[in-house]
């Protein structure tokens, strides 16, 4: 009896050594299999799973009492006329579902066929010549090269036809109220939108756009469309939804406020690895990651083109699919480059931009 105490003893132990460490490589399997951002939603619920659709968003709070004090302190509307437009706001849980899943976290081979399309390529093309003269002046005028301006409004609205479905009014107290991670930039863009409306004598229950509050032909966001916004025909309204002289005035403005130069490089291609720890660590600050061009010439071993008023470049990495050999192809982003993440901070936004203004422009 004791011997066979002994031996299933020796087994249970060693079967139990076993699972632990099966256990505790699957844990660091999943732990390097998974995403910070979805280990974190793993442990905490989404902001769409802590409400219902349709649920009354309370403006007795005290949120939305400091919101309305500031709207009447400092902007001049009536407790009226603020009880008249918030009556009945309620809560869209299909914004906050598809803020959690945006398409820019997805990988660059992934992301880019979203876009870059034969059909998308063929339209810009078509919508280019189309718009010629139109785009002359624009040129001329902002300094910003025209394919950039098609390929920007081809991906934000596939040229005007796709403008979004969500009411802004109502996505913007969603975000607002039931969004904490980016409540404060929400409640800026509510009170920027109110401000628009009215400047503009539209009503801000009509206006429809994207589940983040972006809208018209370009897709501002409230606050850029009041900053950036510009009009470009005959008149002194600034209509990014029906003229598109204005559409494309306004994503060329835009571009030049952050120092777009014409005919100048927007990215170039420096090999599939990273061959120095100052870029590596360019790499790892994103948009705020410069380095020299210089640099990048010699750790790389490629002869990189000059950058414009020999500004900085920026290090980008984008996903290659696993048909393509997996691992990534890294790029310098050009002081252009980064004028197309100030448009929209994914640098696979960027990139896709850049690639579809190429292919457009290519005969």
């Amino acid at each position: 009896m004791i011997v066979f105490w002994y031996h299933q003893t020796a087994n249970v132990t060693q079967a139990t050594r076993h699972a632990s460490r099966f256990f505790a490589a699957f844990f660091i399997l999943l732990v390097l299999t998974t995403s910070p951002s979805e280990r974190l939603n793993a442990a905490e619920p989404l902001a769409a799973d802590l409400v219902t659709d349709g649920q009354p968003i309370d403006v007795s709070s005290s949120r939305y009492r400091e919101l309305f004090a500031e709207l009447q302190r400092d902007h001049q509307f009536s407790e009226e006329e603020l009880q008249r437009l918030f009556a009945g706001v309620k809560i869209n849980r299909k914004v906050l579902e598809l803020m959690d899943r945006q398409w820019e976290a997805k990988p660059y081979h992934q992301y880019r066929p979203l876009f870059v399309t034969p059909k998308t390529i063929a339209t810009g093309r078509k919508k280019m010549a189309e718009h010629e003269e139109l785009l002359d002046r624009i040129e001329a005028e902002f300094g910003v090269d025209r394919e950039v301006v098609v390929a920007i409004w081809g991906i934000e609205s596939r040229f005007g036809t796709h403008r979004g479905s969500f009411p802004v009014f109502e996505t913007l107290n969603t975000l607002f109220d039931a969004y904490p991670r980016r409540s404060t930039f929400f409640r800026t863009q509510l009170v920027h939108f109110l401000l628009l409306c009215r400047e503009n004598q539209m009503d801000p229950m009509q206006i429809k756009g994207s589940y983040a509050g972006a809208f018209g032909q370009p897709q501002f966001i409230p606050s850029s469309l009041r900053e950036y916004a510009v009009s470009f025909d005959d008149d002194d309204i600034t209509d990014v939804f029906n003229s598109i002289e204005d559409v494309f005035a306004s994503i060329a403005n835009y571009l030049k406020r952050f120092h777009w130069t014409l005919d100048a490089p927007i990215y170039v291609d420096i090999g599939p690895e990273l061959n120095s720890a100052e870029l590596i660590a360019a790499l790892q600050k994103g948009r705020k990651g410069k380095v020299e061009v210089a640099l990048v010439s010699a750790d790389q071993g490629v002869n990189l083109p000059e950058s414009p008023d020999n500004r900085k470049v920026i290090i980008v990495g984008l996903e290659l699919a696993p048909f393509e050999g997996g691992g990534f192809r890294y790029v310098a982003g050009y002081p252009n480059f980064q004028a197309i993440i100030e448009w929209n901070h994914s640098s696979r936004y960027a990139m896709a931009v850049a690639e579809l203004a190429e292919a457009i422009k290519a005969e």
